[in-house]
């Protein structure tokens, strides 16, 4: 594992400052680098599997920065644009994209399944692309995030429609609706014990641990 993060590090760096300097973007970089490396072209990482898991933490990290930037005061100023916007774009686009694949001879359910999962976009993707052109503060970066933002609570309600979407009545009486509930208790507990017992740890590490050990508090509470 070790050679292989080695390998994706190294053709990182070679490869998004020349995209960039080809005025590319860092994102192509990033997707050239992999598809070099990958078993499509060098083959020198094999092991997807270990690798997509890897990907995974870079994922919940980005996850975690936009949670610091973003708070509740903060989603209620952007409400028109969340709520309103993002809803609008994400029933849009599902529907037409739904229509079609209905059109063109599949069932309703999967033409559900198809529309659903390409109506959300990639956050790391649209965000990385927007810092790099120094376009988030300004309107449409703005709006942009707020999209990214509904689509990303979307995916917990959204995930458990798919049940409903596979047809017959073992769907309805299975307990499609647990891991969902789990997973809002989970979040419930999270919150709570952030309020109770995070917030003093972090005032606790701030006043006797020093900055390395608050960055590595944070870190450790990603992982």
């Amino acid at each position: 594992m070790l050679t292989q993060t080695i390998v994706l590090l190294l053709a990182a760096v070679i490869l998004v400052p020349l995209c960039t300097r080809l005025a590319l973007g860092g994102v192509i970089g990033y997707l050239l680098a992999g598809l070099l490396v990958g078993p499509g072209v060098l083959a020198l990482v094999a092991d997807l599997e270990e690798v997509s898991h890897l990907s995974e933490f870079g994922v919940v990290f980005l996850l975690f920065v936009i949670g610091l930037e973003l708070r509740p005061s903060r989603l209620w100023l952007l409400r028109e644009q969340v709520f309103g916007h993002g809803s609008a774009q994400l029933l849009a686009t599902g529907a037409v994209i739904a229509l079609l694949s209905y059109m063109v001879g599949l069932s309703w359910q999967a033409s559900g399944v198809i529309g659903i999962g390409l109506a959300l976009s990639s956050t790391a993707l649209v965000l990385q692309t927007l810092a790099e052109k120094k376009q988030l503060t300004e309107r449409h970066g703005r709006e942009a995030f707020a999209i990214l933002l509904l689509q990303d609570l979307a995916v917990i309600p959204l995930l458990a429609l798919l049940p409903l979407l596979a047809g017959g009545s073992a769907a309805i009486t299975q307990p499609g609706w647990q891991p969902v509930l789990r997973t809002c208790g989970i979040i419930v507990g999270a919150v709570l014990a952030s309020r109770v017992l995070l917030r003093p740890l972090f005032r606790l590490i701030v006043t006797f641990g020093g900055r390395e050990i608050f960055t590595a508090t944070a870190l450790l509470l990603v992982v």
